[in-house]
Formats: C-alpha cells, structure tokens, sequence
C-alpha cells in the first residue's frame, strides 16, 4: 500500500508542467486523492471521504503576469454532489494530519477583517454539480511570495468555516 502511495505521489509530482514566457508564468498540475498514509502523505490526500471520496481528481492552474498579477484556477470531479465547500491557498504542503499544511496563505499578513478576506487570501469557494464536478477562479493584483504558498485546502463549507476535508500540494511560483 506505501508503494501504490507513493508511485501515485511521484506520479503526480511529474505531472506538474511550469513554463516561462515573455507573458509571465503558468503552472498547471492535477491529482487523485488518496486517503493519508502513516509513511507518505499523498499530494492529493482526503480527510474526509464523505466530502472528498478516494480517487476523486483535482486540478489546479496559477497564472503569473509579469506584473505579478496571479490567477488560480481551480477544478475538480468526483466530490459529493450539490455541496458547497471553502478552498484556500494554505502555506505549507500537504500532510497525513490535517493541520500539516499550516495557516492560509496572505499577501499581507494579519488576523483582524482587514487581512483575513478574499482579497488578502485566495478563496476559491464552489459548489458541485448533481455529477460532483465543481470550478472556481481568483485573481488578484499581488504575487505569491517564494516558498509560502504550499497546498490548496478544501474545506467542509465556503469562507472561512468548516474543516479540512482535503489537501493539494502544489509547487506554486512566485513572481518571474
């Protein structure tokens, strides 16, 4: 069973495409997920299969203008159906515990309203279809910072409630 999670994990890392142009920079990467494992944590791993059943795909897509305006783009197939989540850019990458993945991602960092809001944060709340299929996009004016931005977060309903029903990795790219 390690090796399966950890040949899926490799196999998705690999999938992960990133390419400069004169027009900024694109990553597009996309995943299964997996229960965690003791051993290795999935890139794509459930918490809560009611919500996010195994085997159920995600994709995600960060634009960077030379400006450093980003957008994310996000999709997903196979969730509950008719069910509303919260998504956010986390911190840190994935783990087998929820909590692995570390406090959300901000452009400017803070607590109060003035910080913790979809235009400090990247939410990219949803709803699935009756197939549950499900999309959302952001964008904002800013760039990630290097290295912290780690994981999109799924949460159990939209804003800022809910649990972390499941978490991608992604290697996202600051400002080129």
């Amino acid at each position: 069973m390690v090796a399966a999670v950890y040949a899926g994990a490799l196999a998705a890392a690999l999938f992960a495409t990133a390419s400069p142009s004169a027009h900024g920079f694109m990553l597009e990467t996309d995943g299964v997920f997996s229960p965690p494992a003791k051993n290795v944590a999935p890139q794509a791993v459930t918490y809560d299969q009611k919500l996010v059943p195994a085997n159920s795909w995600i994709s995600v897509r960060q634009r960077v203008q030379p400006t450093g305006a980003t957008t994310v783009d996000l999709r997903v197939t196979g969730l509950k159906p008719n069910q509303q989540y919260g998504v956010h850019i986390h911190q840190k990458t994935c783990g087998a515990d929820p909590a692995a993945a570390g406090k959300h991602y901000q452009d400017k960092a803070g607590t109060d309203a003035a910080h913790v809001n979809n235009k400090n944060e990247v939410w990219l709340d949803f709803k699935t279809d009756a197939k549950g299929n499900g999309s959302a996009s952001a964008t904002h004016s800013w760039a990630f910072r290097k290295g912290e931005a780690g994981s999109v977060v799924i949460h159990s309903q939209p804003g800022m409630k809910g649990a972390r029903a499941a978490c991608f990795s992604v290697p996202f790219v600051a400002k080129p």
